[in-house]
């Protein structure tokens, strides 16, 4: 899924995945959103975290992530400024072994 094309109003979503190791954009009602973040931390990984519904620029932002093939809108994982996607991606890398490039 690892795409990059944000769109120019992308209220801050582009350049937030860009500087961050890991990104992740999350509601903070959403219990799939603790478990991802929930499995970065197990892995000994502290992913930056942007809970949108905290965000004035929210609702647009999950729009944003929607354009970019996040179904649902969150979680939606970034590693490197590259999108991963939702959990079932994080999920199919992690029991791959492909999910943390950097840590080995």
């Amino acid at each position: 899924m690892e795409r990059n094309h944000f769109p120019p109003s992308d209220f801050g979503i582009g350049r937030l995945a860009s500087q961050n190791q890991v990104m992740i954009f999350t509601k903070s009602t959403c219990c799939m959103c603790h478990t991802i973040k929930t499995l970065f931390g197990r892995l000994g990984i502290k992913p930056t975290v942007c809970e949108i519904d905290h965000d004035p620029n929210g609702r647009e932002m999950e729009k944003v992530l929607t354009r970019l093939g996040c179904k649902p809108a969150v979680p939606a994982v970034f590693i490197g400024g590259k999108l991963v996607g939702g959990p079932n991606e994080v999920m199919t890398r992690h029991l791959s072994g492909t999910l943390i490039p950097f840590k080995k």
